[in-house]
């Protein structure tokens, strides 16, 4: 199965708000229904549309995933919970270096075990703390930065 990598197009917005709604469900056990209901909000009402999107699509074009960009930094990568573990992640990473260079940063959950160890992988290191997430919620967020350059020596 082929997936392309497409600039973001607003015609998808709603179909990314879906993916982002039951990636999170799947992989942020941490959240209650409150916590998923407060996010969604933020998401849905614009947080796509002020970041730099790029949209994994199927060979129907159907989105499978999304990756957002703020500069060098990651602020989203989500796949579609039926698309987990065919590397579209990986791809995305591949295409932010790409884009931006090697040095990229992410913040993720410390309570997402599963995109700590994909961050971790793929060569991301830790390099700060914070107690609190940026909505002030008791959610411990692991700042991750990877140096793509260095690790290939």
């Amino acid at each position: 199965m082929t997936h392309e990598i497409i600039p973001y197009n607003e015609r998808h917005h709603d179909e990314l708000v879906d993916i982002w709604h039951r990636a999170v469900v799947r992989t942020h056990a941490f959240l209650t229904e409150a916590d998923i209901r407060f996010y969604h909000q933020i998401v849905r009402d614009g947080a796509l549309r002020a970041i730099e999107i790029w949209i994994s699509v199927d060979e129907d074009r159907t989105p499978t995933g999304f990756i957002g960009l703020d500069g060098t930094a990651i602020e989203a990568l989500f796949v579609d919970p039926d698309h987990h573990g065919k590397g579209i992640g990986s791809r995305f990473i591949q295409h932010a270096a790409i884009l931006k260079g090697d040095i990229l940063q992410v913040d993720v959950n410390e309570q997402n075990e599963g995109a700590c160890a994909f961050y971790k992988r793929l060569g991301f290191a830790q390099i700060g703390r914070s107690e609190l997430d940026p909505s002030g919620k008791p959610f411990p967020i692991l700042h991750l930065e990877s140096n793509f350059h260095r690790l290939r020596g």
